[in-house]
């Protein structure tokens, strides 16, 4: 999968706290979604290090915000992308250095631990980091204390910390990318994001809010998605999650010039299981007027019945992984 393109530096001023749970602005009604919703929320008010997993575009920094929103946290967010700090300056941006430390430094510089004095420290892609560098990173949340590069003050480390990977953090471990006594350490809390293609109820529903933020933002009337749209959100399998629906969205919204977006302004790739439907769907004695959603049930009925039952070997047919042709087995009331 993608690493998440890089990020600049993000602060959100703390001290108030909105008058609502920021956990209820977030849109999704999935069951596995709700269910890491209610956890995390749980976990907000406690000083507990979370480890924040899932693949690229799922909304990770977005709970990571609602954690700190809702946390008894005073100072601000910073968020950081590790993958996008260069290698030989990461301990320095994330700790900070002293006039004179290294060639170049010329003045004092307040690392991402200072910054987030009091408030919440996200670092997403935490598997990125250097060896050297998580073995401080291990001793500020151990000590609580650090210090700047060049220099012999210690400073408290007094934040909340949230890591987040899109990797597997125990395969990430057994590589060898992840230290294992600082994947225990970060681990304390472990909240999974389900990827899109496991929330097929939510598409729609983020389709449509995207729809009206846009629009807002646009100045315009919000378009609706004609039912074949509607059909080719519900069939795609969404490799760049909710990022990528997003993109898809706003995408459509720019293109279409009247009050209804059609499937050619969303701008998806035919995946290996569209063009096996466009196949069917000119070969089969389905009706003129069936629906997208119509002519896929029966395309994978066609590829279980094909693959005599073996699911891995239709899924591998259709181009899909096992994960996704359950998640349409599902959908569709078919026994998985």
């Amino acid at each position: 999968m993608n690493a998440d393109p890089p990020r600049r530096l993000t602060i959100v001023g703390g001290g108030e706290q909105p008058r609502a749970s920021p956990f209820e602005g977030i849109v999704g009604r999935a069951p596995a979604f709700r269910a890491m919703l209610e956890q995390a929320a749980r976990v907000a008010t406690a000083e507990t290090t979370v480890l924040l997993t899932g693949e690229s575009g799922t909304g990770k920094e977005l709970v990571a915000r609602a954690i700190h929103h809702a946390s008894r946290r005073t100072g601000p967010f910073v968020a950081v992308n590790c993958a996008a700090l260069p290698e030989t300056l990461v301990e320095s941006e994330l700790f900070g250095h002293e006039r004179g430390a290294f060639t170049g430094a010329d003045r004092l510089k307040r690392g991402r631990f200072e910054l987030a004095a009091r408030g919440t420290l996200l670092l997403d892609e935490i598997a990125e980091l250097a060896p050297a560098v998580q073995a401080k990173l291990l001793r500020a949340l151990e000590e609580r204390e650090y210090e700047r590069v060049g220099g012999t003050t210690t400073l408290r480390a007094d934040v909340r910390l949230i890591a987040a990977t899109n990797h597997d953090p125990d395969e990430a471990v057994r590589e060898g990318r992840i230290r294992a006594d600082l994947y225990y350490r970060l681990a304390v809390f472990r909240l999974h994001l389900p990827p899109l293609r496991e929330r097929n109820e939510d598409v729609l529903l983020l389709a449509d809010h995207f729809l009206r933020t846009f629009a807002a933002r646009m100045g315009r009337p919000v378009a609706a998605l004609t039912s074949e749209a509607r059909d080719v959100l519900l069939a795609h399998d969404w490799p760049g999650n909710v990022r990528e629906l997003q993109n898809a969205i706003e995408r459509a919204l720019v293109l279409s010039e009247g009050a209804h977006i059609a499937p050619a302004h969303l701008g998806l790739a035919v995946s290996p299981l569209g063009t096996a439907m466009a196949r069917d769907a000119a070969d089969g004695p389905l009706r003129a007027t069936a629906t997208l959603a119509e002519i896929e049930k029966r395309t994978i009925v066609d590829a279980l019945r094909k693959a005599k039952g073996i699911k891995s070997r239709a899924a591998a047919a259709l181009g899909l992984s096992r994960g996704a042709l359950y998640t349409r087995l599902r959908r569709f009331g078919l026994s998985p």
